[in-house]
């Protein structure tokens, strides 16, 4: 028996016996990637579904966007409770649950009959799935010897970071041969097998009395409301004319104050939900300060993309979902590249080359027009797939590498916090962005319709001409005149916000470059792979 399974105990003789011949380690590992891929997935699975969401339950797109915030948001409040709860109810104990309440929530999801009922089903969601990812390497590190860490962890990778671009593939398929609840639904068979390959592999954890930490409940309060407070304010923020609403005002006044009082707590407990003292470290701080634009820019691109192609080029689900397959594979190939660029480039290296080929392609997506269709969309979408893999893995090997081996944890959990925020704020901030840019170039247009534009007129007057035609009376074709030139400045206004978002996030890539310049260069490879 392997050296890293013998001191574990195992729930069944299947278990036992499949431990003595060594292939017990890959049936751990094919259960917690299953339990993972199911969390990464759901992140994405929802998006080219919004649209049918929106319709079905009356909702507004700023409104629709809380089922993914919600979810993320979810994902980012359980995330430093979960060393807690492991070390109160057991490792095996506590993924098991994760799975279970993971999957009944995914069941009210699929039977919401309002955007309450599905913002409040996708939250319980995000809590169940949000501690399976890190639960899920903590376990390969935990069965695998240092020498085969590499293959699981490559495999482990490859499944996760090609789960986004996955999700709306099968989402748009669901969506179209059956309807939207079904990407809820199809979450209940794949999470009973994998619960029953959790109880049947999983090893037990020791009976040993654990050291109960006490949690950090004013922390999480803090945490939770400064956060909550901002995604509204995020939200609500434009619809209510920004700070002309006392709403608003309170809102932000819960955010800034929730936020100040959780960073001064953090820093002055023993044992705080969010180690803050980490930032101390440079590579730290400026890792943790990227990944806020990556997840940001990289969720809140691939939450915009399914909404254009389905808005204004008139895709289905399932088209949407086929043209994020190029992205899937490019990611996959890249990811296997990656690991073995690392050792001879270096992270910093990698991470510059993914960001400037991430904003070329942002660039290239700004230049979006009525002409634009999927074929034009193909080749920025495969290195938008190149780019995030080429900054995923290195991203963390250069916050973590230089950490003390001790502090890699704490560090770990708050780089991890800071990606998952931002995956969530940037989803917030573009779909406020989208909603606003579109207003400023509607009013511009409108601007050019004028009696004094002649151009303008002439387009009115053959369009009037045209209803006429068709047996409209003088009054009436006018009016549709008017209604058909609405609809096209309608068009051009939100062709103009998606160009406006893309170029804002290229933008945010190539601004926040020079914070690459203070990460470490991975010298600490171990510590950082064994927390990542």
């Amino acid at each position: 028996m392997s050296s890293a399974l013998a001191h574990l105990r195992y729930s069944s003789p299947l278990a036992e016996r499949a431990a003595q011949q060594g292939w017990i380690k890959w049936a751990i590992a094919i259960t917690v990637a299953l339990g993972a891929i199911l969390e990464v997935i759901d992140v994405s699975i929802v998006n080219v579904a919004l649209p049918h969401m929106q319709g079905n339950l009356g909702a507004t797109l700023s409104e629709i966007g809380w089922v993914i915030t919600g979810y993320s948001m979810a994902n980012v409040v359980i995330i430093p409770l979960t060393a807690w709860l492991d070390d109160r109810f057991g490792r095996k104990n506590y993924f098991i649950f994760s799975l279970i309440a993971f999957v009944l929530a995914s069941i009210l999801c699929g039977l919401a009959t309002s955007l309450p009922m599905l913002i409040f089903a996708r939250v319980l969601q995000g809590l169940g799935g949000g501690s399976m990812l890190g639960k899920a390497q903590s376990i390969l590190f935990q069965t695998f010897s240092k020498a085969e860490q590499g293959a699981a962890q490559a495999a482990f990778g490859l499944a996760v970071i090609m789960g986004p671009a996955i999700g709306p593939t099968l989402g748009g398929y669901l969506t179209d041969a059956l309807n939207w609840r079904w990407i809820f639904f199809i979450n209940i068979p794949f999470g009973i097998i994998a619960v029953i390959l959790a109880v049947t592999f999983l090893p037990l954890d020791d009976q040993t009395p654990h050291q109960h930490k006490s949690v950090d409940w004013i922390g999480i309060a803090l945490m939770t409301a400064g956060l909550a407070s901002l995604q509204v304010i995020l939200e609500e923020g434009q619809q209510d004319d920004w700070f002309a609403s006392r709403f608003i005002c309170i809102m932000a006044a819960t955010s800034v104050l929730s936020l100040i009082a959780f960073t001064f707590w953090e820093l002055h407990i023993e044992h705080p939900a969010v180690d803050l003292r980490v930032l101390r470290y440079q590579s730290v701080a400026a890792g943790s300060a990227y990944s806020i634009i990556l997840g940001a820019g990289l969720y809140g691109a691939l939450f915009a993309i399914p909404i254009f192609a389905q808005n204004n080029l008139r895709f289905t689900a399932q088209q949407t979902g086929e043209l994020m397959i190029p992205s899937a594979i490019a990611s996959g190939v890249a990811m296997i590249l990656t690991g073995k660029l690392i050792g001879r480039f270096g992270p910093r290296l990698l991470i510059a080359a993914g960001s400037v080929v991430t904003a070329g392609v942002m660039f290239s997506l700004a230049t979006i027009n009525p002409d634009t269709g999927a074929g034009d969309l193909f080749w920025p979408l495969v290195f938008r797939g190149l780019g995030s893999a080429m900054m995923f893995l290195p991203l963390s090997i250069a916050t973590l590498g230089s950490v003390p081996k001790h502090e890699v944890p704490a560090a770990s959990g708050f780089y991890n916090l800071t990606r998952q925020l931002g995956g969530s704020l940037g989803i917030a901030i573009l779909t406020t962005m989208l909603s606003r840019r579109e207003a400023v170039h509607r009013a511009s247009l409108v601007e050019r319709v004028s009696p004094l534009s002649n151009e303008a007129m002439h387009r009115i007057d053959a369009l009037t001409g045209f209803f006429q035609r068709l047996g409209a009376s003088a009054h009436d074709a006018k009016y549709r005149a008017f209604s058909a030139i609405d609809m096209i400045l309608n068009g051009q206004a939100a062709l103009k916000s998606f160009d406006d978002l893309f170029a804002y996030v290229g933008i945010a890539f190539l601004i926040t470059l020079p914070l690459i310049l203070f990460l470490g260069r991975g010298e600490n490879k171990a510590a950082a792979a064994e927390a990542h």
